[in-house]
């Protein structure tokens, strides 16, 4: 009831979110589990490699899979450690590598479009180099409400955007480390498709990365 004073309390923004985390739990009621195997352990590696379930949604797993990249992202900013960061960064990595690859023979499909484990640990990666801006600037850690402040939010939501993009898109040599083996074919080409986004937002212009732009013509 729209006068109901819990509703009254709620912003826009925590009611959209309400109902988008409410549509995602229907679509997962309504997909199947993973295959039944013998080995319990499997099933619970190809739940993780799905994003927690996340990649069972119908439509656009891998845009989904991004969107609980940025709750990832989050929780490395929250640690306001550079050190934690980047650890989680390459530790993200491998993890995947090996999720992804062992998902893959349990599911018996190259890189299947429900595995988006690479899709999450590559979101901070995307980010990497405007925290990085923001540490040179002798600013420390952001706090993960930084990214949704003013501009930048229009600035999260192009990171994420070109990421989606270059993901889908694959230019040279995204696609092409699609042949690695294993898990290494899996979450290569995402990272790949992260490289491209810090790419661009180094050499466009007046934009989060400008600290690193201008430390790196100085020298």
């Amino acid at each position: 009831m729209p006068g109901h004073p819990l509703i009254a309390t709620l912003t826009e923004w925590e009611m959209v979110l309400g109902s988008t985390l409410l549509l995602m739990v229907l679509l997962l009621l309504k997909r199947p589990g993973p295959p039944s195997s013998q080995n319990v352990w499997d099933e619970w590696i190809v739940w993780i490699a799905q994003g927690f379930g996340m990649g069972r949604i119908p439509f656009a797993p891998g845009t989904w899979g991004s969107l609980l990249g940025l709750l990832w992202f989050g929780l490395l900013v929250g640690s306001g450690s550079v050190a934690v960061y980047g650890a989680g960064v390459v530790l993200g990595a491998l993890a995947s590598v090996w999720i992804c690859g062992t998902a893959e023979k349990c599911l018996g499909i190259k890189d299947p479009g429900s595995i988006v484990l690479d899709e999450i640990v590559a979101i901070p990666l995307c980010f990497a180099g405007w925290v990085t801006s923001h540490v040179l600037q002798g600013r420390g850690m952001p706090e993960p409400g930084f990214f949704l402040e003013g501009s930048n939010a229009l600035w999260t939501l192009a990171v994420f955007g070109l990421f989606r993009l270059f993901d889908i898109a694959k230019p040279w040599p995204v696609r092409q480390t699609q042949s690695f083996p294993g898990g290494w074919g899996v979450t290569a080409d995402d990272l790949a498709a992260a490289f491209y986004v810090n790419l661009v937002l180094f050499v466009v212009p007046e934009t989060p990365l400008d600290a690193i732009r201008f430390g790196f013509f100085k020298s």
